[in-house]
């Protein structure tokens, strides 16, 4: 099943950044999505209706990246400066969200 595939996903000062492989396979045909961050796990949730509200995923290049703004997600969490590149990623059912452990030494 194609979402069983390993994913990745940067964290750059209050914003997520999705390949295009990884917006194609757990986020193909949405425009938004919902960013939390519980118990040092960030989670990216696909926003089925407009009127849900969440982050635009923006494009970023020609190539299909895109990027999520969330700062007031980051800031609520004292990581608005967080830095985090290609952190392993994976889908969870239970919480609907692709999800990716944020770095140990941020952990308290």
């Amino acid at each position: 099943m194609a979402r069983r595939m390993s994913a990745t996903l940067s964290v750059r000062q209050g914003s997520v950044y999705l390949s295009a492989e990884v917006v194609e396979i757990y986020f193909a045909g949405v425009d938004a999505v919902i960013v939390l961050i519980r118990d040092n796990l960030l989670m990216v949730m696909p926003v089925h209706q407009a009127t849900a509200g969440g982050c635009l995923l923006k494009l970023r290049n020609a190539r299909g990246d895109r990027v999520a703004s969330a700062r007031d997600v980051f800031q609520d969490q004292d990581l608005l400066d967080l830095i985090a590149d290609e952190l392993p990623a994976r889908w969870v059912s239970s919480e609907g969200a692709l999800c990716a452990e944020l770095p140990e030494r941020l952990k308290t």
